[in-house]
């Protein structure tokens, strides 16, 4: 696959500042701080602020944004970590049940940028972690970005579209003219 080049979408751009959680865990410390630099730079690129929360492990991320999006005030998340295949199952299980729970929260509407790596051996990972590579942290953090601006730009678009439930006619009508009924 040498010489195919991948392509990279524009920095979205936005009319008021985003703000993003990263959740990351730092079982493999020096890969997760190479991720976590990557989605910090592309964040600050686009004139995003970040905060950023550990967990112990992969299935602890998507928990984490979960609790974060029923009690914080985020645009989006972006999940970062290290799974290396071991001599167990264990590797399946953390890589597929952690990424179904990433699924399911953005198929739930969050803007989520998925950067939990998943390799066969630590020198894949530092390849994919470091910014000055592949990158992947800086990656999942465009993938936040691209999500929050397009959840705006639909999310802006709520009169003139579809159907009205019956009695919406007539209070849409005074509020326009002013009265109000009890």
């Amino acid at each position: 696959m040498a010489g195919i080049s991948h392509y990279v979408l524009a920095r979205p751009s936005f009319d008021k500042p985003v703000k993003l959680l990263i959740v990351v865990s730092p079982y493999y410390k020096e890969i997760a701080d190479d991720l976590v630099a990557g989605a910090t730079a592309e964040i600050e690129a686009a004139g995003g602020n970040w905060e950023l929360v550990e967990v112990p492990g992969a299935l602890e991320i998507p928990t984490a944004i979960g609790i974060a999006d029923r009690q914080a005030n985020f645009d989006g998340y972006v999940a970062l970590g290290c799974v290396i295949r071991g001599e167990t199952t264990h590797y399946e299980t953390v890589c597929n049940d952690s990424s179904r729970a990433i699924q399911l929260l953005g198929l739930q509407g969050l803007c989520i940028g998925n950067g939990i790596l998943t390799v066969e051996n630590e020198a894949q990972a530092i390849v994919r972690a470091a910014p000055d590579q592949q990158n992947k942290g800086g990656g999942a953090a465009a993938a936040a970005l691209h999500l929050i601006a397009l959840s705006r730009k639909w999310g802006a678009q709520t009169k003139g579209i579809g159907f009205r439930p019956q009695g919406e006619e007539i209070r849409i009508a005074e509020k326009s003219s002013g009265s109000t009924t009890a």
